[in-house]
């Protein structure tokens, strides 16, 4: 595989999406959690979908409860929680392995792609985040320490691009 545009998620809602309908788009895909000290990205990841979105920006989050047990939930408590908390109006899927024998391919694909810190493959924790240019290729990795906000420079660069 050489671009996201070549895999498909399942919507939150248990509907599969072909990435393929984001062809030209700027991806940011994150793996979320709602019982995290990251928790609160939500609004900042909420704040870039409103600022970029209309320019060519989309969000896309990924619930996993593989770090802490921290997003035990169904698919439909997550949206729940996701919308009545933080006004979560991004594209939000279902929830997935990002980490291990189970890890879903979109996941194993990106990492391979924009590997972390010494060249580990591994999601190291919620809210990584991955910045995915309209070519359907990774730009870059983000710790789950990088705010959204601290992203918009590569955002804007990205649909500039």
């Amino acid at each position: 595989m050489t671009a996201v545009y070549e895999f498909q998620a399942r919507r939150i809602d248990g509907q599969t999406v072909p990435l393929d309908q984001y062809r030209g788009r700027v991806l940011l895909i994150v793996n979320t959690a709602s019982a995290c000290g990251f928790t609160p990205q939500f609004a900042g990841l909420e704040q870039l979908h409103q600022t970029y979105g209309p320019r060519g920006l989309v969000v896309l989050g990924f619930p996993s409860n593989q770090f802490g047990a921290q997003d035990p939930g169904s698919n439909e408590e997550i949206a729940s929680f996701c919308q009545l908390n933080y006004g979560v109006s991004f594209p939000m899927m279902a929830k997935i392995d990002v980490n291990g024998g189970n890890a879903d391919p979109l996941y194993r694909w990106l990492t391979r792609e924009a590997p972390g810190l010494l060249g580990s493959q591994a999601i190291k924790w919620n809210f990584t985040k991955f910045l995915v240019g309209k070519d359907g290729r990774v730009i870059r990795r983000y710790a789950p320490l990088d705010k959204p906000e601290k992203l918009s420079g590569d955002i804007e660069a990205a649909l500039a691009a």
